[in-house]
């Protein structure tokens, strides 16, 4: 007779409660573009900057899980450097006097949604963890594709 295998544990509340909290900054953000005016550029550079950072620490993430599970496939340390890479690429057109950050922000977001399907090629995690990552990461990446195409409308 098998064991039938163990029931991954459940993201604790206060996780989950972090978890959208964390989507506050990019609704705010969001507002601020809707409404127009002074605030609106910093609104859409934070959003860059914020949707940056968090895409970033999902590559740590991914590394963590890494260097504490036995098994992990080789290209998880590339895929887990490469959001840090990929944010700081994005910001480059800005340095270089190019349109920012609409398409950049754009590309970030997508990017953003996609993420989760690197956890689930990977099998990390369990059932409560993916359907949070999916919703945040939909969430974040929704808001700041969003955010992008309002800011390429108005260029």
């Amino acid at each position: 007779m098998q064991d039938k295998p163990a029931k991954p544990p459940s993201v604790p509340g206060m996780a989950k409660w972090l978890g959208y909290a964390g989507l506050l900054p990019q609704l705010i953000a969001l507002v601020l573009v809707v409404r127009g005016g002074a605030l609106e550029w910093i609104a859409l550079a934070s959003s860059y900057a914020y949707a940056a950072l968090i895409f970033s620490f999902l590559g740590g993430v991914w590394w963590g899980q890494a260097v504490t599970t036995s098994d992990s496939p080789k290209w998880i340390y590339g895929a887990a450097v490469l959001p840090s890479l990929i944010g700081l690429a994005l910001f480059l057109p800005w340095t270089f006097g190019s349109e920012w950050p609409g398409p950049s922000l754009l590309w970030l977001g997508l990017a953003i949604v996609l993420s989760p399907l690197v956890d689930r090629k990977l099998g990390w995690g369990g059932g409560d963890w993916l359907t949070l990552r999916w919703r945040l990461s939909l969430g974040l990446g929704g808001l700041s594709v969003a955010l992008a195409l309002l800011a390429m409308e108005r260029a």
